[in-house]
């Protein structure tokens, strides 16, 4: 179990099935209670030695963002849309991959050929296109049918003082370190929750959250940065090798304010690297465990990502390892 294998495999919003297939073997080592529900989520459970703790909920989603089939031209080339939110400036002459098979590149009219006007335009999907080497529409529909899935091609690898780039750093980042809380055992029972189709709307933690019914939630995530170029310091949202990301809240949810002081306090106590999450910026499942039955207290402690949702995130392993430690410090709390 290692994260570079996470990042790797392939699993666009809709289609996670490699990224779950590895996940229930690697988990089904280390927890005897694990399942998959009918949303298509992998929940683990493990049982604490205090009654009296609280019931605890941990999640990381196993989506990626990606692309989707939706048209072909007569010449074979793909039309496509994005699952999940991508910067279309972002993935012209990149590699993907359809359908977990058939090599392609996003292609966009060159240079050469555009007009002033062209060159002025943001770019957006309607102007794009996977070439797959197709001479035709026929040969296109058969290779890649309607509703085709398409993964950026992208290699884990680490550079730098302790950084890594690659795909899908959110949220594989989270889920390799549900993994590593899967190794322990904790006073308090814990759900373990690796979630889908989180990057189109929070749908798999919205049955998980329901079918667990958890006390406390504590959602494991990648963020966004903003620390780069001329940005001023007071608009940096986090500072990667910082640690561990804590928010307070974002535009889905609202952290439980005794949960936010404690995630801080343990960080201090136990000498790990965590910062503030200083913007208000993007919604994760922690809103879906936040509203069901009952509600649930929430906390979302996320790994810091550069250009994340491209093909090149960037993020500190010492970050990733910080998100890890605060989790298990926090869990044997209770």
């Amino acid at each position: 179990m290692d994260l570079k294998t996470l990042c790797e495999l392939n699993g666009p919003s809709g289609n996670e099935q490699p990224v779950r297939k590895y996940i229930l073997e690697e988990a089904k080592k280390l927890c005897e209670d694990v399942r998959i529900d009918r949303m298509g989520n992998v929940i683990c459970k493990k049982k604490g030695k205090n009654p009296d703790a609280p019931h605890v909920a941990l999640s990381a989603h196993m989506d990626e963002v990606g692309f989707i089939v939706w048209g072909h031209t007569e010449d074979g080339m793909l039309r496509i849309r994005p699952i999940g939110g991508i910067d279309p400036r972002v993935v012209v002459s990149k590699w993907v991959l359809v359908n977990g098979e058939t090599p392609g590149i996003i292609g966009a009219k060159a240079i050469h050929l555009q007009t002033r006007e062209d060159r002025q335009k943001l770019l957006n999907f309607s102007s794009l296109y996977i070439d797959i080497g197709a001479k035709n529409k026929e040969e296109a529909m058969e290779k890649a049918p309607l509703a085709s899935y398409a993964s950026f091609v992208s290699n884990y690898e680490e550079f730098g003082e302790g950084f890594v780039v690659s795909k899908a750093l959110d949220d594989r980042v989270g889920c390799y370190n549900l993994l590593r809380i899967l190794k322990n055992d904790y006073p308090c029972d814990i759900s373990v929750c690796f979630v889908n189709q989180e990057e189109v709307g929070l749908r798999g933690s919205t049955t998980a959250a329901y079918l667990v019914d958890a006390d406390i939630a504590v959602v494991l995530e990648g963020t966004a940065c903003n620390d780069l170029g001329d940005t001023p310091e007071n608009q940096h949202i986090l500072t990667p090798g910082e640690g561990v990301a804590v928010s307070f809240m974002d535009r889905a949810s609202i952290a439980d304010r005794d949960l936010f002081n404690s995630m801080l306090n343990i960080a201090k106590e136990h000498n790990i690297k965590a910062q503030v999450k200083r913007g208000v910026t993007g919604g994760n499942d922690a809103t879906s465990f936040q509203l069901a039955r009952g509600g649930a207290k929430t906390i979302v402690l996320s790994v810091p990502c550069r250009y994340i949702h491209s093909p090149s995130s960037v993020c500190n392993l010492s970050d990733v390892d910080s998100q890890y430690a605060l989790a298990d410090a926090f869990l044997n709390t209770l």
